[in-house]
C-alpha cells in the first residue's frame, strides 16, 4: 500500500465504497478507511428501488446483487390499526429485473467493498482515523488498526467523509451530539423467517410514535425496520419492562398493527434486534477546500420519505 493518494475516504459503507469505485475507475488512486469488519449487520430498510439499479449496473454490481436479492416488489400498502390497505406499485422501467428488491447490508456492503478493491482501491479494515491535519493543498491522516496497534500515515489532496450521520470524531464533517429531544428518532431492525407476508408486498407500518416497513429480503428472510420517537420508546420500555428495547418496540407495533401481528405470528426471529440513533435528518453540506462529505455525512433523508 502506498502512502500518497488522490483521495482518502473515511467510511466504507455504500456511499464511501461507491465513491471509491467511481474515482478508481476514473484513474484516481484511492484508499478507504473502514472501522468495522465486513460482513456486518446494519440498521437499514434494505430496499433497493428500481431507479437505483442503473447505478449499480454502472458500478458493475447489478448482476451479483440481483442473483441474491429478494423478490421484486409489485405492491405497496399501509398497515395501521386494523386497516390493511394495498395497492399495485407503478413501474418506471421496462427491465423486468430492475424492479424494487431488498438486499441485506451484510451482502450489499461486502460486495461494494470487494468491487472497490477489484478496481484498484486500497482498503484498510478495520482501521480508524485518529488524527488529520491540513497543510497547504494536502491532507495528512493518521489511521490506527483496531485491536492491532499498527499506525499508518496517509496523504491525499482530497479527503472524503463517508461516515454515518451520528459518528463523532476529528473531521469537521463529524459533528457533535445534539441535545436530547423527546422527538428524537431511533431506528430498529430485525430479520424474521417464515413470515406470513406476501412475497411481492412491501407495507408501510404506522403506529403511535413511529412508523416502519416490512419487505422480503435475501435468503428467504423478511426485514422489518422502523423508527420510533424517544418518548414513545421510553413508554414501551415501561410497559414491557421484562423485554429488551427491540422486543418492546415489536410488542408495541403488534399491539397497534393488525397486519404486522398476523404476518409475524408464525415467524421466528433470526439473530438479535439492532438499534441506532438518534437519526440526524437534514442537509449538512458537501464540503470545501478538498474536504467533502458523501452519503449520510452530507445529508440524511427523513425515513418517511421512503
Amino acid at each position: 500500500m502506498r502512502g500518497e493518494y488522490d483521495a482518502v475516504i473515511i467510511g466504507g459503507g455504500p456511499s464511501g465504497a461507491t465513491a471509491a469505485v467511481l474515482l478508481a475507475q476514473a484513474g484516481w488512486s484511492v484508499a478507504i478507511v473502514e472501522k468495522t469488519p465486513f460482513p456486518r449487520r446494519k440498521v437499514c430498510g434494505e430496499f433497493i428501488s428500481e431507479t437505483t439499479w442503473p447505478l449499480l449496473r454502472e458500478l458493475g454490481l447489478a448482476d451479483a446483487l440481483q442473483a441474491i436479492a429478494g423478490p421484486v416488489v409489485r405492491r405497496v400498502g399501509v398497515f395501521a390499526g386494523s386497516a390493511m390497505i394495498i395497492s399495485p406499485l407503478e413501474r418506471t422501467t421496462t427491465r423486468a429485473d430492475d424492479g424494487g428488491r431488498a438486499v441485506s447490508r451484510e451482502h450489499l456492503d461486502t460486495l461494494l467493498m470487494h468491487r472497490a478493491q477489484a478496481v484498484g482501491a486500497d482498503v484498510l479494515q478495520p482501521w480508524t482515523l485518529s488524527e488529520f491535519d491540513e497543510s497547504g493543498e494536502k491532507y495528512t491522516c493518521r489511521v490506527t488498526e483496531k485491536g492491532g496497534g499498527q499506525h499508518r500515515q496517509l496523504r491525499s489532496r482530497l479527503l472524503i467523509g463517508a461516515h454515518g450521520s451520528w459518528e463523532t470524531g476529528v473531521l469537521p464533517t463529524q459533528v457533535l451530539r445534539l441535545p436530547v429531544q423527546a422527538g428524537d428518532l431511533f431506528g430498529f431492525k430485525a430479520h424474521f423467517r417464515d413470515c406470513a407476508l406476501s412475497n411481492d408486498l412491501m407495507p408501510l407500518l404506522a403506529f403511535p410514535g413511529g412508523y416502519g416497513g416490512m419487505v422480503h429480503t435475501d435468503d428467504g428472510r423478511v426485514s422489518l425496520s422502523c423508527c420510533i420517537r424517544r418518548d414513545m420508546l421510553e413508554s414501551c420500555r415501561r410497559r414491557w419492562p421484562q423485554l429488551k428495547a427491540g422486543e418492546a418496540v415489536m410488542a408495541h407495533i403488534k399491539a397497534n398493527c393488525k397486519g404486522v401481528a398476523e404476518a409475524v405470528a408464525p415467524a421466528t426471529l433470526e439473530g438479535n434486534w439492532l438499534s441506532a440513533g438518534p437519526l440526524r435528518t437534514g442537509i449538512r453540506g458537501f464540503g470545501q477546500r478538498g474536504l467533502f462529505a458523501v452519503g449520510n455525512a452530507a445529508a440524511e433523508a427523513h425515513p418517511i420519505v421512503a
